[in-house]
């Protein structure tokens, strides 16, 4: 009978991650997913390895607390029966989405898998730090991140497998993840270049159609590793579209989100683009990130351990341990 493994697909980049674990697990596992309400690019990017159930994200990057408080304890709430004992093993993603999830897990019994962010190189993330003391076993995916997190194993960059040839579509992608990068947006937009792609998550398309008419500007598509892979260059906020840019072999420019308070910063992102070979602008000028594609395009990205298949293979032996005799 085949494992049974819940991912928590929390949402943007730790969606990334859940992807590429359930590339590997799939031939192994019957897989389930838990996805943020109302997220419906990580329902339809999961939906192909198993059932996508909804529960409430506590907080996004600009919940209040009063809000956070209430979604929270609703989120612990559903967690109850959203989370089947008869799971082998739960898996969290990174996101604060995970936790009441993860610990309801835990208070049935059912092993948690605590994967740390491939964006942390300073300091744990809350999620990984809360849920470490509950969790069979931490992943890990820099070995950097053993100082953070010292229980943890190393696997690697969740990276995932290609799906589509790479393919020269000259263009620079301009990306900031589900929620938007605004002041990267209106940089780019006073640009002359004529080959771009945009694509804006959930700030406003309009004012970059209408300067840009020229441009190919999208809000979110499930069919993004199409874009990263016709890319000549990938300008993007740090997160799993670094990682999905390696894969294609696609240079990237890392530009952090100063609106985003709550997530690593930009000495972690200087990290990361060193172990990536990607080019660093936090400070966003138009000038700065033009420099900065004609330095990336000289660029070679790195090969790199595969961080998935080496997490799936711990989680199936782990879940194998589990069995009776």
């Amino acid at each position: 009978m085949a494992h049974e493994i819940l991912i928590l697909a929390g949402g943007g980049g730790h969606t990334g991650y859940a992807y590429a674990l359930a590339q590997e697990l799939c031939r192994e596992a019957s897989l389930s997913f838990l996805a943020p309400e109302g997220d419906e690019l990580t329902e339809k990017r999961m939906i192909k390895f198993g059932k996508v159930e909804p529960l409430v994200k506590p907080r996004g990057p600009k919940t209040p607390t009063y809000e956070f408080s209430y979604r929270l304890a609703e989120a612990f709430a559903k967690s109850i029966k959203k989370v089947p004992r008869k799971m082998n093993a739960v898996v969290s993603t990174g996101s604060n989405f995970c936790i009441p999830p993860a610990l309801t897990a835990w208070l049935k019994g059912i092993p948690i898998v605590n994967i740390e962010s491939s964006v942390r190189f300073t300091k744990a993330s809350k999620t990984a730090k809360i849920l470490q003391p509950f969790s069979e076993m931490t992943a890990l995916q820099w070995e950097e991140q053993k100082k953070l997190l010292d229980d943890g194993i190393v696997v690697g960059p969740l990276l995932p497998r290609p799906e589509i040839e790479p393919w020269n579509g000259g263009y620079i992608l301009v990306t900031g993840g589900t929620y938007g990068h605004r002041t990267l947006f209106d940089a780019m937009k006073e640009s002359s270049l004529a080959n771009v792609v945009m694509q804006t998550g959930r700030v406003n398309p309009q004012p970059y159609i209408k300067a840009h008419p020229e441009w190919k500007v999208i809000t979110l598509t499930e069919k993004f590793q199409e874009l990263i892979a016709g890319a000549e260059v990938i300008m993007t906020h740090f997160g799993s579209t670094v990682l999905d840019a390696l894969v294609y072999k696609r240079p990237v420019v890392i530009v952090p989100n100063p609106e985003w308070t709550r997530t690593a910063g930009v000495e972690d992102a200087d990290f990361l683009a060193q172990k990536v070979n990607a080019v660093l602008v936090s400070e966003i000028t138009l000038q700065n990130l033009l420099d900065a594609i004609d330095s990336a395009r000289k660029r070679d990205p790195p090969e790199l351990p595969r961080g998935a298949e080496n997490l799936a293979n711990e989680i199936l032996k782990m879940v194998g341990a589990k069995e009776p005799t």
